[in-house]
């Protein structure tokens, strides 16, 4: 173990994220990816070699990236640990999506079928099925918020003053470069990068900067490419390696919005949630 990597485990990170753990460096953040799973903006379950694999596919996906937009990375001194340049966050988290699906409040599947057909800024057609590709990939910013994220568009963003029109362009723009490369090597390995998930900041020049992760099943959702279309016809869920079955069973389960205790996570399906993280990463990144 480093230097780094011994003082930063005799100490209580400055600040403790959803799934990382993030310690000040002075002009540098050490971003120490665990095992904790969070959806339904709470922590659900603990999932055996998680943080390894979102810290190195993070890695990966950066590298293959940064010809579109600098990122925060500047190294790995371990396979759960990033040290980044420290960044001013942008407070909106924008989700890219290629396919209609999801189950969380906020997943654009949920509010088409509640009726929503004007997204602010984008209509969608009437009987769309569930897993449907979309037309062209859609762009649905949410507020980046502790207390749950909240749908807001960008003619909102501008007219709120979150950002100025300009940035908020340029993030729409990137944020589709990056999905349309996700999805490109995605599907030469086999998989379908279906939405995802981009947080950006600004860095000492004021240069917009990817950060946080990219394309990991933490904050990506994927589909095997081979039985989608089979499975679509019958009106199937896809092969998924992500949380999507895991967010099923706490919704079959209880009211993980509102319910104070949470049940515990079934450990088979826990077990089943690191097997498929490990799976998709040896087959995407290797």
């Amino acid at each position: 173990m480093s230097t780094l990597l011994t003082e930063l485990s005799n100490k209580n990170p400055d600040t403790k994220g959803k799934v990382r753990d993030i310690y000040d460096l002075g002009e540098k953040l050490a971003l120490v990816a665990s095992d904790r799973h969070s959806s339904f903006d709470r922590i659900i379950a603990e999932v055996p070699g998680k943080g390894k694999i979102l810290n190195l596919m993070s890695k990966f996906w950066f590298e293959k990236t940064k010809d579109i937009i600098q990122n925060h990375a500047l190294e790995y001194p371990d396979e759960r640990t990033m040290i980044a340049k420290k960044c001013k966050v942008i407070p909106i988290e924008i989700i890219v999506r290629g396919y209609i699906t999801g189950v969380t409040s906020t997943s654009l599947w949920t509010n088409y079928k509640n009726g929503q057909r004007d997204f602010g800024d984008f209509k969608l057609e009437e009987e769309i099925k569930k897993n449907q590709k979309l037309p062209e990939p859609v762009v649905t910013p949410t507020t980046k918020s502790n207390t749950g994220d909240e749908n807001i568009s960008f003619s909102e963003i501008i007219s709120r003053n979150i950002i100025e029109e300009s940035l908020a362009n340029k993030i729409r723009e990137t944020a589709l470069k990056l999905f349309k490369r996700g999805q490109e090597i995605s599907e030469s390995k086999g998989w379908i990068l279906v939405d995802t998930k981009y947080e950006f900041g600004l860095d000492e020049n004021n240069q917009l900067t990817l950060i946080d992760e990219i394309h990991t099943p933490d904050s990506s959702r994927f589909w095997r490419l081979s039985s989608y279309q089979e499975k679509f016809n019958k009106s199937e869920e896809p092969e998924a390696f992500d949380k999507e079955f895991l967010r099923l069973w706490f919704k079959e389960n209880c009211n993980p919005y509102s319910d104070e205790l949470l049940p515990e996570a079934p450990e088979e399906l826990v077990k089943k949630l690191a097997e498929k993280y490990q799976e998709i990463y040896q087959s995407i990144c290797n």
